[in-house]
């Protein structure tokens, strides 16, 4: 742990903090002198004690695991008078530069069982504490490191002064989605899975199934079809239609091999559950190659929904803060076979939310997600809406089903010339 804090030290200064209230991110940072700069948004009119705990390691799949736990940690042994917010710290405009934790406010009478549990967490897991106080004027908040549970800075200033830092060019989490909450190759979601053998059962028996990179890439004699869309706007009844139509094979995505696996994997954090979606998509491909040496294929999902639902939550607060049209993040990866057309399929949030009622079936955390959350539901629209290579056509779903159909064999046979 003293390694990783060494080398953040000599960029520390130039690092931004962010604390969510609400929903809403609040930035500071750090200076050696204070200029009469005003309090940061998060210190004002707090009387209580705060502390900072940044999850940082080298080893990509402990951190993203400790993070993940390390919430309900805290939720389990802080005394109930302290308070959590997301935050993160990043240095702007740089790539993976992120590291995620939480700000912690203790109102409590005593800090003792506090600062026990952060001292605790400093020796024994992949976590930086920084404690603030303030000072006697009460305009004045400086910021303290605490180097192995010893509640001492370590090599920085004795006072290292807390001011109001200007939000970002770039959402922060923007920086940290490639190859993290996103895979665009083959090779980067195979080295997560491959990591994780000895801690999941599972990730071996998912390695086992996956194709070559060739048969993953290797392009059909006949179109590929996609058919996106949010939950219950009509994709399963469509596809089947399709296949029936035009004689077509139909696969879905995630492939049914890896159905008895999902429920184990929706357990983990983004990192390790992305790369087993991306996985799939690697599986369908192949599955797409075999099928498409004989008939065209009708898709239920592909990339474009491992894609768009990782950059909606990866991406906190409104529909701005996502990386702009034309960001890399939006491209298709290079080694994974492009289908012919993409149809996403648009519907009217009240009429969606009538038709999950009358299935009745059980949802996904990110489908109960869109379920009750209008701002995640218009940033995976958009995020839909900005991938790139192929890109989606947008199709209004609420007419009758055989009206879609009609709709869409006519976008096929302009397309694909079916």
């Amino acid at each position: 742990m003293a390694r990783r804090t060494m080398s953040l030290l000599p960029h520390w200064s130039s690092r931004v903090f962010s604390v969510e209230l609400n929903g809403t991110p609040f930035y500071f940072s750090t200076q050696e002198k204070h200029r009469g700069e005003e309090v940061p948004r998060v210190f004002r009119g707090n009387d209580g004690r705060c502390y900072s705990l940044l999850v940082c390691s080298s080893d990509t799949i402990r951190r993203a695991k400790f993070y993940a736990e390390l919430k309900d940690k805290l939720l389990t042994n802080l005394p109930p008078e302290c308070h959590l917010s997301p935050m993160c710290s990043f240095l702007p405009n740089i790539k993976d530069s992120l590291l995620k934790g939480y700000f912690l406010k203790d109102t409590s009478e005593s800090s003792s069982p506090t600062e026990r549990l952060l001292r605790d967490l400093t020796q024994r897991d992949p976590v930086l504490v920084c404690s603030y106080l303030r000072g006697e004027t009460g305009g004045v908040w400086t910021q303290h490191l605490w180097s192995d549970g010893d509640n001492h800075t370590m090599q920085m200033p004795k006072d290292y002064y807390v001011v109001t830092a200007e939000a970002p060019e770039h959402h922060p989490s923007t920086l940290n989605i490639i190859n993290s909450d996103v895979f665009y190759s083959f090779e980067e979601a195979y080295q997560v899975l491959e990591k994780c053998g000895d801690i999941i059962p599972e990730a071996r028996a998912v390695l086992e199934l996956l194709p070559s990179r060739e048969e993953a890439r290797r392009k059909p004699d006949f179109p590929v079809i996609v058919i996106e869309g949010l939950d219950a706007t009509g994709k399963t009844t469509l596809t089947e239609s399709l296949s029936d139509a035009l004689g077509a094979s139909l696969l879905r995505s995630p492939p049914h091999c890896l159905s008895p696996m999902r429920a184990r994997f929706d357990r983990e954090p983004p990192l390790i559950r992305r790369a087993f979606y991306a996985l799939g998509n690697y599986i369908t491909a192949e599955q797409i190659g075999q099928e498409g040496m004989k008939t065209p294929v009708i898709v239920d999902r592909f990339w474009h929904s491992t894609a768009a639902y990782a950059i909606a939550t990866a991406v906190s607060g409104p529909v701005c803060n996502l990386p702009a049209e034309g960001s890399e993040v939006y491209c298709w990866p290079s080694d994974l076979l492009q289908p012919s057309l993409v149809v996403c399929l648009t519907l009217d949030p009240e009429e969606r939310r009538r038709r999950l009622r009358d299935r009745g079936q059980g949802k996904t955390e990110e489908e109960q997600e869109l379920d009750h959350n209008h701002l995640f539901r218009l940033k995976v629209e958009k995020a839909y809406q900005r991938i790139s290579g192929p890109a989606c056509v947008t199709l209004d779903a609420s007419p009758p089903a055989d009206q879609v159909l009609q709709q869409v064999l006519l976008l096929i046979r302009g397309k694909c010339h079916l």
